[in-house]
């Protein structure tokens, strides 16, 4: 009864009009709907534990192996959120902190007293206590609804990891130590064909480095040696500069896949590249991207790649091998871009037979899909199925199944379209051999 019962209301919201003309009145409804969210992020979380904890007691009530018990929840949680396996198990985790350690935090959230993203920074910052401790941290800031009112997040996390150092010094400490350890640098895509390149260090370590780029950019602008450039700009041209050991203008030193279509490439077409990895990039700049390289001492190769001209699929390859030679995994990551799981953009770590081959699945690009690691091993848990579907002459696509019996389908994105003139397949085949 209560499905249908927030299908109907969901319904009704959809229909639900401006406060025209009445600013007071449109407040107010900000404000509900606001109390709406929060309310509805504390059942999510209720619900998410006992899905949790349901299927963990059916695996053990049929005597699977305890390393079994969790495996694919948090991925199906994902699919029903719409959102990657990783903030599935983030969500995961954050339930069964709240319902089973934080009783003040959820009731706060229930009330519509604090929403889910202040609820979170709560429970991130409680991680590394027992239980007995995070729940005297819990009672302390939210048994009073009055105590967090009018604080802002920063105070809030300032208050939750100073109750922390209090009650346990030595597990801050250690989880600083693990927080170390897991340093690292990534990238994601930015606005206008541009990049994030995101360092995760110890705060001195971050310190100092920027404070190093801008003394040198400094530096550089005072002796006259800026060539016109801003603070920032020189930065970012030092940062590669000394990660690289190239300069700027020597192009990038290192691999790169870039999928464009001839006609993109040889005749000014329009269409976007796919830079591997990134994403879309302008047809301009991806010509750019070419003609530099080839200027420039970087080394350059030309590959085909052949695609169906009406809706962009790879021609398929096929092999008896059990396992997916060079060729045919890197034709798969070209295709799929990153893990096929919906919603989960990952990138690719696994090369996995859809259909697996103890079901007798071959080792062909239409039953073969990039996947990372947590989806692949997800997928091969107990009630999980995967088919490919055959569709001529449209893009590749995946039917996933979950072991409550819900469906999700993944498509693969379609290439850079093929020439529409003969002539310019003609140039680009005159190119190659002549290179």
């Amino acid at each position: 009864m209560l499905l249908e019962e927030v299908r109907a209301f969901t319904a009704r919201l959809q229909c639900a009009e401006a406060a025209s003309g009445d600013p007071g009145l449109g407040i107010d409804l900000l404000d509900a709907i606001e109390t709406l969210k929060s309310v509805g992020c504390a059942v999510q979380a209720v619900i998410t534990d006992d899905v949790a904890t349901s299927i963990r007691a059916d695996r053990r009530a049929r005597k699977r192996p305890r390393s079994e018990w969790d495996r694919g929840i948090a991925s199906q949680i994902a699919l029903a959120r719409r959102e990657s396996p990783n903030r599935g198990g983030r969500h995961l985790g954050f339930a069964q902190a709240l319902v089973h350690e934080m009783p003040h935090t959820l009731a706060m959230l229930q009330t519509g007293r604090l929403n889910e993203w202040r609820a979170t920074l709560l429970v991130r910052e409680t991680a590394c206590l027992s239980a007995t401790d995070r729940a005297i941290v819990d009672r302390q800031l939210c048994s009073e609804p009055a105590t967090l009112d009018g604080v802002g997040d920063r105070g809030l996390i300032a208050r939750a990891k100073a109750l922390a150092v209090e009650l346990d010094a030595a597990s801050v400490v250690r989880r600083h130590r693990k927080a170390v350890s897991e340093r690292r640098v990534t990238t994601r895509p930015a606005p206008d064909s541009m990049a994030y390149l995101s360092v995760l260090m110890p705060v001195e370590q971050a310190v100092c480095l920027q404070a190093t780029l801008g003394r040198d950019a400094d530096s550089l602008i005072a002796t006259g040696k800026g060539r016109g450039l801003s603070r920032n700009q020189l930065m970012v041209d030092l940062l590669f500069e000394r990660g690289t050991g190239a300069s700027v203008a020597s192009g990038v030193p290192v691999s790169v896949n870039l999928v464009l279509s001839d006609e993109t490439l040889l005749a000014g077409g329009h269409e976007a590249a796919q830079l591997q990895g990134f994403g879309p990039v302008p047809a301009g700049i991806a010509r750019q991207l070419v003609a530099d390289a080839l200027d420039g001492d970087t080394e350059t190769s030309l590959q085909r790649v052949y695609s169906c001209p009406q809706s962009g699929s790879l021609t398929a390859m096929e092999s008896q091998s059990r396992t997916f030679p060079k060729g045919l995994r890197k034709l798969i990551d070209l295709r799929d871009r990153t893990c096929r799981t919906p919603w989960c953009d990952a990138p690719i770590r696994h090369h996995d037979h859809i259909r697996s081959r103890r079901r007798r699945g071959a080792t062909t690009v239409h039953n073969g899909s990039g996947l990372c690691e947590a989806c692949n091993y997800a997928k091969e848990g107990d009630g999980w199925t995967a088919r490919p579907l055959h569709r001529p002459g449209r893009t590749h696509l995946v039917d996933l199944g979950t072991p409550t019996g819900h469906h999700y389908r993944s498509a693969a994105p379609p290439l850079p379209a093929a020439a529409r003139q003969s002539e310019v397949e003609a140039v680009l085949i005159a190119h190659v051999r002549a290179s």
